[in-house]
């Protein structure tokens, strides 16, 4: 009798170890699929944007006569955007500019050095990542 009942706490422990394995291996896969999908592919906004006309064509059955409007009206929507940015843009400017300045001043002098050394390497990425994407449309009502 004293057999079984060893077999029988051995089998309920090796049930229990590969289910506590299963959960363990299947919250790690999906942390690193499900849970980051930006981080195996960054989305430009033009990529959001047919996935934009994808979803309204399909699910609204859109003619091709709206699709042409509702591309007009994106365009239309995305000029606006941008007219309104570079009109905020130099109020913009100066609260960085004043952040900036206020930082140098607490910091040592070793301190700024290197605080000017990750603004360069942010400003940089943030060129690239403006490259990566193409050229800006230009805006015709200039």
């Amino acid at each position: 009798m004293k057999r079984s009942s060893l077999s029988l706490a051995l089998s309920l422990l090796l049930v229990f170890a590969s289910g506590i394995a299963v959960g363990v291996f299947g919250h790690r896969y999906f942390d690193s699929t499900a849970a980051h999908p930006r981080a195996a592919r960054p989305q430009t906004p033009d990529d959001y944007r047919k996935a934009y006309l994808e979803e309204m064509s399909k699910r609204l059955s859109l003619s091709q006569p709206q699709k042409e409007k509702l591309n007009e009206i994106l365009d239309d929507t995305r000029a606006k955007y941008r007219e309104v940015r570079e009109r905020h843009k130099p109020e913009m400017k100066a609260i960085q500019d004043e952040q900036v300045e206020k930082v140098n001043a607490m910091l040592t002098e070793s301190q700024r050095a290197e605080y000017a050394k990750m603004r360069a390497e942010r400003e940089a990425k943030r060129q690239a990542d403006e490259k990566g994407r193409g050229p800006k449309p230009t805006s015709s009502s200039k």
